[in-house]
């Protein structure tokens, strides 16, 4: 069973749950806000994709953050400001059971699971 993670008003989450819909394929959508993330999640998905894809530096989250927080960053102190702020994670992460997809691209998806 396809997994994606996200949060459910991102416009690209938005668009990868239609397409998931429009091609009929079944999936569990976990949001960040109301299902929750933990550390041993967010390490998982590190290992399979390294923390500077998974932080979304182009986000408004980012942009909030202060120039201390910002700087020196390294695997903990990133993963760490994932946990406390979700809306800095690329999103979305779809689990395919056997790879991680981040973000969203039709071509990808298509590749991936059609």
């Amino acid at each position: 069973m396809l997994k994606l993670y996200g949060i459910k008003n991102c416009d690209t989450v938005k668009k990868a749950r239609q397409w998931l819909a429009q091609h009929e394929l079944p999936y569990v959508f976990h949001d960040y806000r109301t299902d929750g993330l933990d550390m041993a999640l967010l390490e998982s998905f590190e290992q399979q994709l390294g923390w500077e894809n998974m932080l979304n530096k182009r986000s408004t989250s980012w942009r909030q953050l202060s120039d201390a927080q910002k700087t020196d960053l390294d695997r903990s102190k990133s993963l760490q400001l994932m946990l406390e702020t979700p809306t800095l994670i690329k999103r979305p992460i779809l689990d395919t059971g056997s790879a991680l997809l981040i973000g969203f691209n039709d071509k990808q998806y298509q590749q991936t699971l059609l």
